[in-house]
């Protein structure tokens, strides 16, 4: 057996502070007589230790050349820069290690927490633009719908149609209903204004819808106190109404008081204005309100203000008011007053009833005076087109038919009424057809019994 000794050399071992370690290398030479087994583990041993020692300086002196570099960084860089304003932002973890020892946002904060210990939490209104907002869930949902306010300048362009629509259909029901329809806002109190200014305009029957329209919207649409600002604002305006509207103060007090007698306006209306008005149109409304308010009940009913408001009044009471128009003038034989009398009644699809009323005024009436002027009337308003020849003919054809009852009362009818209608086709109120159309009386009598049965003629 062969034995070797083998010396080992003594190796650059540093320690922790960089001094090589003596103690290692007398106890490689005192242990000079190893067997190779502890030799080789030996040396392994000491590899293994020199590794671990070579690897905690070289990061050691890693770690201290980014401190150095990450303190000069921070002091030279521009703060205004983005690399400034990240290590600003970002810098959030103590790099000293020092700090205060407690928890992240008081031990509230972590992932699956719900709070701090004992905290409580007030019960929140569900927002409709969380994502996870269920409707369903929240109740009954109330959707308002919200109209937008009408401007002045589109108030006109509004309320114009509405208006003239219902002077064509009276029903103050659909006024009604679209005026809730619109958003009026501090402007409401115009509607009551345009429309008295429309009906200025217009007919009789037009501003007899328009009272009746205040009446009815009263207290449901319109407040007393908005149409009364409306009458306000109109007797300050007069003065620009008669410029379209002459009458247009007189017609302003019939509305006032018609307004009053209907509780659209209040009862001190009129005695607010006492000695406070300066203009002559407005006083000039006022005293014609103030008159029609004083008379009393049995010589003027102010819901007839407007008079006679065509097709909205009972046939009976046209036929009434035609009759006393024929009766004016067979007294007065002022034929422009009859003429207007009968436009203001605003029927032309009843002319047929004067001209018939007319003819059976002629056959009851005695002499030629009734013939005569009765015959010039028909005239006049057929030259003017107020009688159309329809209306002409069916007044006739009526006479016509009812000529045998007629007969009855008026033994002389049948020769009354040959000699009215020749005198008409004379002056050319009627047509050729008309007059032959006329029924004749036949001229044959009975003879006596000394005749012999003969029928003589």
């Amino acid at each position: 057996m062969h034995v070797w000794f083998c010396v080992l050399q003594p190796e650059e071992v540093e320690n922790d502070d960089g001094v090589y370690d003596d103690e290692e290398l007398n106890e490689g030479e005192v242990n000079g007589n190893w067997t190779p087994q502890e030799k080789a583990l030996h040396e392994a041993r000491l590899k293994a230790k020199a590794k671990r020692r070579l690897r905690k300086s070289s990061s050691r002196d890693s770690a201290r050349e980014s401190l150095s570099e990450a303190v000069a960084g921070e002091a030279g860089a521009d703060p205004n820069s983005p690399k400034g304003k990240a290590l600003q932002n970002h810098d959030r973890k103590s790099r000293t290690g020092k700090g205060r020892g407690l928890p992240k946002k008081g031990g509230a904060g972590g992932k699956g927490v719900w709070g701090a210990a004992g905290m409580v939490y007030e019960m929140e209104e569900p927002d409709a633009k969380d994502p996870n907002y269920d409707e369903s869930a929240q109740g009954d949902t109330v959707y308002a719908t919200v109209v937008p306010e009408l401007e002045e300048g589109e108030l006109e362009k509004t309320v114009n149609p509405i208006v003239q629509e219902y002077f064509e259909h009276g029903d103050t029901r659909e006024v009604e209903m679209l005026l809730k329809e619109l958003n009026l806002g501090p402007h409401k109190y115009e509607f009551s204004s345009l429309a008295v200014s429309l009906s200025l305009e217009g007919k009789a029957s037009h501003r007899e819808l328009t009272s009746r329209l205040l009446s009815d919207l009263v207290g449901k649409v319109l407040p007393e106190s908005d149409i009364a600002r409306a009458f306000d604002k109109m007797l300050k305006d007069l003065p620009d109404l008669i410029l379209d509207t002459p009458e247009a103060p007189q017609m302003l007090g019939q509305f006032i008081a018609r307004a009053i007698a209907d509780h659209a306006l209040p009862m001190n209306f009129l005695s607010r204005y006492k000695g406070r008005v300066d203009c002559d149109h407005a006083r000039a409304a006022l005293d014609r309100a103030s008159v029609l308010m004083s008379m009393k009940r049995e010589m003027v009913r102010l819901d007839n203000v407007w008079g006679v408001g065509g097709g909205q009044r009972p046939v009976k009471h046209l036929i009434k008011e035609m009759n006393l128009l024929l009766k004016e003038y067979l007294v007065s034989g002022e034929l422009l007053e009859a003429e207007h009398c009968l436009r203001d009644l605003e029927v032309p699809h009843f002319h047929h009833e004067l001209v018939y009323e007319a003819v059976i005024m002629v056959l009851e009436s005695n002499g030629e005076t009734a013939i005569q002027l009765m015959v010039k009337l028909l005239q006049a308003f057929w030259k003017s087109g107020l009688i159309t020849l329809d209306q002409m003919n069916r007044g006739f054809q009526r006479v016509y038919d009812e000529l045998p009852e007629i007969n009855l009362d008026v033994p002389r009818a049948h020769s009354i009424m040959e000699a009215f209608v020749d005198l008409c086709f004379q002056e050319s109120v009627i047509t050729k057809q008309l007059r032959d159309a006329c029924p004749a009386r036949g001229r044959k009598r009975f003879v006596s019994e000394g005749d012999g049965g003969v029928i003589k003629s």
